[in-house]
């Protein structure tokens, strides 16, 4: 009996000892971390002018046009060109992290367990620094600088900026549903209706409808590299979509990635440098080639100097250039080169996710629509149905246009004019930008900076007895969410009218059978999703309903 107790006790020692350099090991990791902030930076004594929408500073600009989107032109040096940014949007920069702060406590209310997720960002992100060239964090550093103090628990305002840039990269790979599910493609030749390159894409990384309540166009022109256009949010120096002056569009799309080990180069921050650096395809291909990064993504890049179109695919340890042989390419969230042909991990996103079935339906549309011109290009982009015109229900995976969209976008690179959407998602007003007039020293910007006589109609649809459904569905389904994680009861008239309002997406069944499921009522739930899983949807949702109904048929036997 005594060795027994011994071994118990120096087992438990044991513990203590390992859990000990745990602690310790993490702790050197937490305080060792270096976000290389850079040195040298003074404030200038240029004000912030204000009239009406519009504010200067400087030879820099910032003003809202009368849809929404927040227009801006920056220049000179890294610092200037941050400090000019912070300056001038304070506010947007405020408002902006607070709805990504106030988005990460409703994914997890625990104040105290929120400081753990983020002392393992801080260490995750440690050698973030060095993975990110000097010139950004120079700018990230000065836009930091006006950044709120309220958000300090998070870190100091510049480690913020440098962690969100890498908030992107890191949600998509750590969860499958928070996959970023973009559509992109672009023609030319016989495939569009002038034989010139036009490029269209949709964002779809969705934070809330608040998230994109403020979308910059920024217009930037920096003391070295190609001046360039961009459509970002507050703070988001990286690219997401953009098109540089030598006609050279970037825009990236997530791929099925492994969870990451340790920090490298965000996606955007790459997209930035080729956007600013490249003017053909084999430089943007060559950069790259020279960055690490530990999200694996397509980045469809189109050239004027090329006359063509093609998809820099990306992993963490590999890295092809998928080029077509036909005049056109469409690019979603799997990847097509033959480089990838016997990686595991891409079949299962081409067989499991909804990548595919958006990657098909563009192709109907195209080869329907004939040659694409930008009326044609924006159509795609909203399209909100299935593969052979199949209505799938609104807000659905599966569609081109999910109603989640941060922003779109159409390029015509050959005359250097872009068509960015306006809330609603893409189907408010695209407002065309030429960046030849914005480029320009004649451009009067305290008038219209846009093209009106360009610009695309908005769609019809938010004027129809659907569009107002989806917003009811939309705010229903979070009433419901709600009311079954709080156990809370939902009156029987309201669920009614709720199945009423998008009665093709499954994703009605699964809400209403997931609440059943809370309220004791597996027999009904069951019901709901065997309702769900005769609707279209993606194979990996239908997989997760499968093992929910076994799961209850198993339990009931017992």
């Amino acid at each position: 009996m005594r060795t027994f107790w011994k071994i118990i006790k120096w087992t438990m020692l044991a513990i203590l000892a390992l859990l000990l350099v745990i602690v310790i090991l993490l702790s050197i990791l937490y305080f060792s971390a270096d976000f290389m902030k850079p040195k040298g930076f003074e404030a200038s004594s240029a004000e912030v002018f204000v009239s009406d929408s519009l504010r200067t500073c400087g030879s820099n600009w910032l003003k809202l046009d009368e849809y929404g989107l927040w227009e801006m032109k920056v220049s000179g040096d890294p610092y200037s060109r941050g400090e000019a940014i912070g300056k001038m949007s304070g506010d947007l920069l405020y408002d902006q992290e607070k709805v990504f702060v106030d988005q990460i406590y409703k994914l997890v209310p625990s104040r105290g367990y929120v400081s753990f997720l983020h002392k393992l960002i801080i260490i995750f992100n440690r050698n973030l620094g060095r993975n990110v060239p000097e010139e950004y964090r120079k700018e990230i550093y000065a836009v930091s600088q006006y950044c709120s103090h309220e958000f300090d628990d998070f870190g100091t305002p510049y480690e913020r900026q440098m962690n969100y840039h890498s908030a992107h990269d890191i949600g998509h790979a750590m969860q499958d549903y928070m996959l970023v599910g973009c559509s992109s493609f672009s023609c030319w030749g016989g495939m569009s209706a002038d034989s010139s390159l036009i490029t269209g894409r949709n964002f779809d990384f969705y934070m809330g409808d608040d998230f994109a309540k403020n979308k910059i166009v920024l217009f930037v022109s920096p003391d070295k590299g190609y001046r360039f256009a961009s459509v970002t949010w507050p703070g988001m120096m990286g690219v997401l979509s953009g098109m540089n002056e030598k006609g050279l569009t970037v825009t990236i799309n997530a791929a099925k990635s492994v969870i990451p080990q340790s920090s490298a180069t965000p996606i955007s921050i790459l997209a930035r440098e080729i956007l600013q650096y490249a003017g053909t395809i084999s430089e943007a291909y060559g950069i790259a080639q020279r960055y690490k990064t530990f999200v694996s993504e397509s980045i469809l890049v189109s050239s004027v100097a090329d006359g063509r179109a093609a998809i820099i695919e990306k992993t963490p340890v590999k890295i092809a250039l998928y080029q077509p042989e036909k005049e056109r390419v469409v690019c979603t969230n799997h990847y097509q080169s033959s480089a990838f042909d016997d990686d595991r991990r891409n079949q299962e996103n081409i067989k499991m996710s909804d990548s595919r079935s958006r990657y098909l339906r563009i192709g109907e549309l195209l080869d329907s629509l004939g040659g694409m011109d930008v009326v044609k290009s924006v159509y795609v982009l909203r399209d909100k149905k299935g593969k052979g015109g199949e209505n799938i229900g609104y807000c659905n995976d599966l569609a081109v246009n999910q109603l989640i969209a941060h922003h779109s976008v159409v390029f015509k690179p050959g005359e250097l004019r872009m068509w960015v959407s306006t809330s609603p998602w893409q189907c408010g007003k695209y407002v065309c930008y030429d960046l030849n007039k914005v480029f320009s020293d004649s451009l009067d910007y305290k008038s219209d900076v846009s093209e009106k006589a360009l610009d695309v109609a908005e769609d019809p649809f938010i004027n129809s007895e659907d569009y107002r459904k989806v917003l009811k569905y939309r705010e229903c389904s979070s009433i419901i969410r709600k009311a079954q994680r709080s156990s809370r009861e939902v009156s029987k008239d309201s669920l009614a009218m709720f199945s009423g309002l998008n009665p093709d997406y499954y994703g009605t069944y699964v809400t209403l059978g997931d609440y059943y499921l809370g309220r004791g009522d597996s027999s009904h739930a069951c019901s709901l999703w065997r309702k769900a899983l005769s609707l279209p949807s993606k194979k990996q949702e239908k997989s997760l309903l499968e093992t929910k109904l076994a799961d209850i048929k198993k339990n009931n036997e017992k």
